[in-house]
Formats: structure tokens, sequence, C-alpha cells
């Protein structure tokens, strides 16, 4: 998770130099909602739909476009282990949980919103995926300040780890998998 904690702030930072009116936890809830929703992980249909978003439809710049693809295909992988493996960019435990707190808000947002362009039949939704959205936009709308203290983080993790396993439980219904047809085989020598 530390490696996210990183990516967090090193794109953060270059989405702030560019003047983006977002965040690495908005970009990668938008990311993990696409890909729960079910978009093809083969594809860079992807990179149109984040630039429309926060970059209000220009090209991404490039050193943004890069820092976004290790992040989408990091995402990926975490997100077809099928073992829960998933981490939330978002600032590390040193932030102030506020600021965490508010980070998670915007990730959950990010997720309801990449969710909603790839994932529009309700009908075909489990129970539990239905609990899971709409819970997240109960999250969402959250915008009150946490109080420092021990009760508080443990409240911030347990429902960080709720928002990250119900991710996985959306794209464990919902996600596309990259077919072992459409992967390079390795040639032994």
């Amino acid at each position: 998770m530390s490696d996210f904690y990183k990516l967090h702030d090193q794109l953060s930072a270059t989405l702030n130099s560019e003047k983006m009116a977002t965040d690495a936890a908005e970009v990668h809830g938008i990311l993990a909602g696409m890909m729960a929703g079910g978009l093809d992980l083969q594809s860079d249909d992807w990179l149109p739909q984040l630039s429309d978003f926060i970059n209000q439809g220009d090209p991404l710049p490039a050193d943004i476009q890069r820092q976004v693809r290790t992040l989408f295909e990091q995402t990926a992988m975490q997100m077809q282990s099928g073992d829960f493996e998933l981490a939330i960019c978002m600032p590390d435990d040193a932030t102030p949980i506020n600021d965490r707190g508010q980070a998670l808000i915007r990730w959950v947002q990010g997720f309801l919103l990449g969710f909603g362009l790839h994932q529009v039949d309700m009908g075909k939704m489990s129970d539990d995926v239905r609990e899971a959205l709409q819970d997240f936009s109960e999250i969402s709308r959250m915008d009150e300040d946490m109080p420092e203290g021990e009760d508080a983080e443990q409240a911030l993790f347990e429902v960080i780890e709720y928002v990250r396993v119900s991710a996985m439980l959306c794209f464990g219904e919902h996600g596309r998998r990259e077919s072992s047809a459409d992967k390079p085989s390795k040639t032994l020598h």
C-alpha cells in the first residue's frame, strides 16, 4: 500500500501543478468505478472519458497521462487478482484524519461516476451491489469534520475497508477480466 501513498502524492502534486480541479483519490475512484462497471481493460476508451471529467475534454498533459496509465495498470492488476488486494489511492496515515476522510469521499464520488459510465442496467445488479452503491452514495454526501483520536481512526479504517471490499464486489460481478487469449504468451528458452 505504501506505493499507492507515494503515487497519490505524486499524482496529486502533478494535477495541482497543472491546475486541474481534482486529485489522485478522485481519479483513482473514477478508474476503479469504470473497471467495476465493465470497462474493457484492453481498451484505451477510458482515457478520453477521464480527460472529459478532469481536463474539460482536452488531452491530458504527458506527465499526467503517464502517471494515470501507471495507476490504471496497477489497479487493473489488483482488481483481477481475486484476492481483494485493491488499495485505495489516498494520503498516508500521517495526514490529518479530516484530509483522509475527504479524500475517501472524493474517491467514492469518483467511483460512482466511473461505475455509472459503464454500468447502466440496474436490473442486472445483485442486492449486494445495489446496497454497496447506496452506501457509497451516502458516504459521498458526508461532510462533517472528523475528530482526531483512536476511535475516529478506527471508524475511518473500517469505512475504507468497507469501500475497498465493496468496490471489489462490484468488479467481481460486473468487471471484465483480461482473457488469457488477450495476454501475450511467454516463450521459455
